[in-house]
């Protein structure tokens, strides 16, 4: 899913978490605390209490969203997250990122509005609970300054090369039995077998000399009838060929490669040293199967616990396959995503448009079925698939579909080592528990 971040929604039962699960971001300075809440940490200005990371570890634990295979201490997971939320809003607010009030106005009215209440009832529900109001915009702003800081950054440093991008296409194509074909033209300089250093230095000074020559503008055709001991018909070129039926080592050097250009390495082989041209390249036709899908998306980042929202997913399917209820219309009604104007609608979407999980649910549903809530970066889906076909991809939707596909692939390792980054910029003092 490649959708922004909307307005967050959140159940009347998750309208304490979303005060204490996400914390309150506070300018540092001395407090009168009970000793039952204390300052773990201060990150930068900020501070985490002990509060925040009791329930943090609860929400953690119960969800099971921690790393499991590294340790099961929720409280120092919980710890860890907050840091770095805390670091990452800062880091947000000094590169200029600022949430209008009336965008927080819309997100309290969305939650006012998705528990069939006014924003005044809404106020008086949490004064009930015992929340602040004002603290309770405070965190509704810190969760939108978050995810807008991590959309623009992250996203920002996502780099794909062209390199990537064939290679991605040729495991498609050979995976539909597809392959492009490359017609390459070579100069070879023979190496004797057993050829001692002596010699491979010899024979590699001679093509080096060839190569400074093209580059300076020789002709390659001519330099193939000069100086290649390899065939010479055609000037060296070995005719139209698939990828999979030429040596690796050549499809390597060629593949970012445009018409015309020479590969600006020699490559060796048993039979010698190559100088490389890429003549032609013939796309193989990609045929894919596309998916037309509708969903209903709920964010539980806004407060509400995870289980509790793949909960309400569960009780909107089952209205919709006991007919109770039409998809298209739940959608508009509660879905947090621009697709819920059109009743969820996603259009038709190939393969790599959707974040892993999306479509790998997808792709087990047959036409017409509902998925069960599915967990993704983004929040918590319901699917239904509404029609699937097979195309073929020209070059350029070939090229998109691969290029999408490499940046969700990449997308995790990316935020990871951005997050970490912040971090390590941000002054931690972690604090003992007082009387210790």
């Amino acid at each position: 899913m490649t959708a922004r971040t909307l307005l967050s929604r959140v159940t009347l039962g998750a309208l304490l978490a979303l005060v204490v699960s996400l914390g309150h971001s506070a300018q540092a300075q001395p407090v009168a605390r009970r000793n039952a809440d204390y300052i773990v940490a201060v990150v930068n200005r900020e501070l985490v209490t002990s509060s925040e990371v009791a329930q943090r570890a609860r929400r953690l634990q119960q969800e099971g969203t921690a790393d499991r295979g590294a340790s099961t201490d929720w409280q120092r997971q919980a710890l860890d997250q907050l840091i770095d939320e805390r670091a990452q809003l800062g880091h947000a607010r000094d590169s200029g990122i600022r949430i209008e009030e009336t965008d927080v106005d819309r997100a309290v009215a969305g939650i006012a509005s998705q528990n069939e209440l006014t924003v005044a009832q809404l106020r008086d529900r949490l004064r009930e609970e015992g929340v602040d109001y004002q603290r309770y915009r405070s965190n509704i702003r810190d969760q939108m300054t978050l995810e807008r800081v991590r959309e623009r950054e992250v996203q920002a440093r996502l780099r794909i090369t062209d390199a990537e991008i064939e290679s991605w296409l040729d495991d498609q194509r050979r995976q539909a039995g597809a392959a492009t074909e490359y017609n390459i033209a070579q100069i070879l300089i023979r190496l004797p077998e057993g050829a001692s250093a002596t010699e491979v230095g010899e024979r590699r000074a001679v093509a080096l000399a060839l190569l400074q020559r093209l580059r300076a503008g020789a002709s390659f055709q001519s330099l193939v009838a000069e100086a290649s001991e390899g065939s010479k018909e055609r000037g060296g070129e070995l005719g139209l060929r698939r990828g999979d039926r030429l040596p690796d080592l050549f499809v390597e050097a060629i593949r970012p490669l445009k018409p015309g250009e020479v590969a600006p390495q020699l490559v060796r082989s048993g039979a010698g040293l190559h100088i490389l041209k890429l003549v032609e390249r013939k796309e193989a036709s990609l045929a894919v199967t596309q998916y037309r899908s509708r969903h209903i998306l709920l964010r539980p980042a806004a407060g509400a616990s995870q289980q509790a929202v793949i909960a309400r997913l569960a009780d909107y399917r089952r209205q919709i396959v006991g007919n109770r209820a039409r998809f298209e219309e739940l959608a508009r009604q509660h879905s947090e995503d621009g697709s819920a104007a059109n009743g969820g609608d996603l259009g038709w979407v190939g393969p790599g448009q959707f974040v892993p999980e999306f479509e790998q649910a997808l792709q087990r549903l047959k036409v017409g079925e509902l998925s069960e809530p599915v967990v993704s970066r983004f929040g918590v889906h319901l699917i239904q698939l509404v029609e699937q076909r097979s195309v073929n991809l020209g070059p350029k939707e070939q090229r998109e579909a691969a290029r999408s596909a490499l940046r969700e692939r990449k997308y995790p390792d990316t935020y990871t080592d951005w997050a970490r980054e912040v971090r390590a910029r941000a002054y931690v003092e972690l604090r003992e528990e007082p009387g210790l």
